[in-house]
């Protein structure tokens, strides 16, 4: 049984790991992240290049493609397109993993203590580690065909102020913080401010409007300063290149958990705040890095997780086909099965889980009915408990690794595991699941509740009925450990409950042209209409087993009509299950078999009769067109359920 007491393992795919190439040249598989906003801002997003160790499946590329994120100011629609895998030395795969970590750092930690260096070793170790390079584009109309990765900022970490530079309309030397540089260095690049402890992006040198430490500086209620007074009175700092043009920036971008199911927008159209700094109070961290990649790299954390969850889900469904042979069930309807409701995402498993639930106590009262012909209700009850019970479903799921694929915290991007990271490296152990070819790691245990571990087993089996693969469900069903006739054949009743013909004791005539159905075995119509109280020697039984199963058929039709129904963006999975349940229940069942008049067709005894008379009394002034039928006797709602 996997896991030790509630502690599980969490995958990772494989596709996501590797380890030392010992000195050889890597391949890398790549991929283009195409990044789309569908709103309006001051900074726009450039396209990412995703260098992975592995060929993702199409299926991977295709479901990610077209996959629209909710961020703070609109639609973010991210498109995956397969490039041409490249080559690359030992030293460059170290450069692209020093420039990731470094700007993952600034953007996650804001801490220039946990900035890189160039004695830091960004090689790949002999022991698995996460491995993929996140590396920037070229901007789509400057694209040359030959080349997409931008490399001159990946090649220019850590930043040297001696480092060549080509330009030649540019100041030589600017004053900076403790050094000079070219002006051109200077457009695009991070700065760190010690004075304030801030991190800034610089996006262009305000030539235009030629500010100095002597422009004047607005301060609002504060009155009118200059910059060169202003940081001489606020931070004790006496400018001395008072004359170099100021760097105009912005704070850095937050990065944020993109994939949660209600996001506060921003208002539309509010600008972005800016700050003016004098060269000489910042040291510059990063140069060249534009804007507009350092935005999309915000972005990234949440795009990367919801890939890892795809290739989580991958992972599954390739184990399941090596048991049994589904249709093509989309990965996205697996991702969903197996992410908790406590991730906060936009599409988790409760839908899913409802329907499986449904379905599962359907089947399995449908084969205890078939396989136990002499229990009655209460004895078919108690069985089906053992079998479908969140204990038991636990228990199954525990056996087949089902916990390890299971996704239930609410994702934290500073918590994300940056490729190449070694201060925060994770010890990857391989696993191989079942006896599948599927492989993955374990990245750390953790605790899992119960009631979620057999949720999982109930959605899964829900991905499948939602795709209307009842042969895959039933496979899945027997697979993870409960027993069930894979082949659906119609019920042979062997149990004669009556010595007299069934149409001396209903009006089956009268009954099929008021149920407009024709029953192929009379003694069932007298079965579901006997209640306990009407059984004599003629009639040995009553509707009780039946009911048990009508009870399940009448819950998996009505689940199943409001999955398609009410299963979508429209509506949300609360009221999914109220709807569910205003019409699962006593007091609907009731309803319909009044409306269907069964009252009048109820073989019971005097006592019963005089209870049915009493009830038909109370609902005389009733409308059977506005009402659920809350508040109704019970009787019906059983002949209802043993009709089902």
């Amino acid at each position: 049984m996997e896991g030790f007491g509630n502690a599980y393992p969490s995958y990772v795919p494989s596709e996501l790991v590797s380890c030392s190439s010992k000195g050889r040249n890597v391949t890398y598989h790549c991929y283009l992240m195409e990044l789309e906003q569908h709103y309006e801002y001051q900074v726009s997003v450039n396209d990412i290049v995703l260098a992975i160790r592995s060929e993702l499946d199409s299926e991977i590329v295709d479901t990610l493609s077209g996959t629209s994120f909710d961020v703070k100011r609109g639609k973010l629609l991210v498109n995956l397109r397969h490039l041409e895998p490249i080559q690359l030395s030992p030293e460059k795969v170290q450069s692209c993993r020093r420039f990731q970590t470094t700007l993952f750092r600034i953007l996650l930690n804001r801490d220039v203590t946990k900035l890189t260096s160039v004695s830091d070793d960004f090689s790949l170790g002999d022991n698995p580690e996460i491995d993929f390079l996140l590396l920037p584009a070229t901007v789509k109309h400057q694209r040359p065909s030959n080349s997409i990765i931008d490399w001159k900022p990946v090649l220019s970490v850590p930043f040297s102020s001696e480092s060549t530079c080509d330009c030649k309309d540019h100041a030589c030397n600017v004053r900076i913080r403790n050094d000079s540089v070219c002006s051109c260095k200077l457009e695009n690049c991070v700065v760190y401010t010690p004075h304030n402890g801030s991190i800034y992006i610089i996006y262009t040198t305000d030539g235009t409007k030629k500010l100095n430490g002597n422009s004047t500086l607005n301060q609002g209620l504060k009155g009118i300063t200059t910059y060169k007074e202003h940081f001489k009175k606020r931070h004790g700092i006496e400018l001395g290149f008072e004359h170099q043009s100021l760097l105009h920036g912005r704070n850095l971008f937050k990065v944020e958990n993109y994939l949660l199911k209600t996001r506060q927008k921003t208002e539309k159209g509010k600008n972005m705040s800016s700050v003016d700094l004098p060269p000489e109070v910042c040291s510059v961290i990063m140069s060249p890095i534009s804007i507009g990649t350092i935005y999309s790299f915000s972005f990234i954390p949440s795009i990367m997780h919801w890939l890892e969850g795809l290739l989580v889900a991958f992972n599954l469904k390739r184990m399941l086909l090596d048991h049994f042979t589904p249709n093509d069930i989309p990965i996205s309807k697996v991702l969903q099965a197996i992410t908790a409701k406590g991730c906060e995402e936009a599409y988790d498993y409760d839908y899913l889980e409802t329907l499986g639930d449904s379905y599962l106590k359907y089947i399995v009262s449908q084969q205890l009915f078939k396989t136990n012909q002499n229990d009655r209700e209460g004895a078919l009850s108690d069985k089906r408990k053992n079998i479908i019970s969140n204990d038991v479903l636990f228990k199954y799921g525990c056996t087949r690794p089902l916990p390890g694929f299971i996704r239930k915290d609410k994702f934290d991007p500073k918590q994300w595991d940056v490729p190449g990271d070694k201060s925060n490296s994770i010890l990857l152990l391989k696993q191989k699941l079942d006896s599948s070819r599927t492989r993955v790691y374990v990245r750390k245990t953790r605790e899992i509740d119960l009631g979620i571990i057999a949720d999982v087993v109930e959605a899964l089996i829900g991905a499948f009925i939602s795709t209307e693969d009842e042969k895959a469900a039933l496979s899945f069903i027997n697979w993870i450990g409960i027993n069930v006739d894979t082949n659906i054949m119609p019920y042979e009743n062997e149990r004669h409950i009556s010595i007299i013909a069934p149409e001396e004791l209903v009006k089956a005539k009268l009954l099929k042209s008021r149920l407009n159905y024709s029953f192929k075995d009379p003694y069932l119509l007298v079965e579901a209409l006997t209640h306990s109280s009407g059984k004599r020697p003629e009639i040995r039984t009553c509707y009780e087993r039946l009911e048990f199963l009508g009870d399940a058929v009448l819950d998996y039709v009505i689940t199943m009509h409001f999955y398609k129904e009410y299963s979508n963006d429209k509506f949300s999975a609360e009221f999914f299950t109220n709807m569910r349940s205003i019409s699962v229940n006593n007091e609907c069942y009731a309803l319909s078999a009044i409306k269907a008049k069964l009252d009048e067709h109820i073989l019971c005894d005097s006592v019963v009769k005089n209870n049915i008379a009493q009830t038909m009394e109370g609902v005389k002034n009733l409308s059977l067109e506005s009402t659920f039928g809350w508040e109704l006797e019970t009787y019906f709602c059983q002949i209802c359920k043993s009709l089902g």
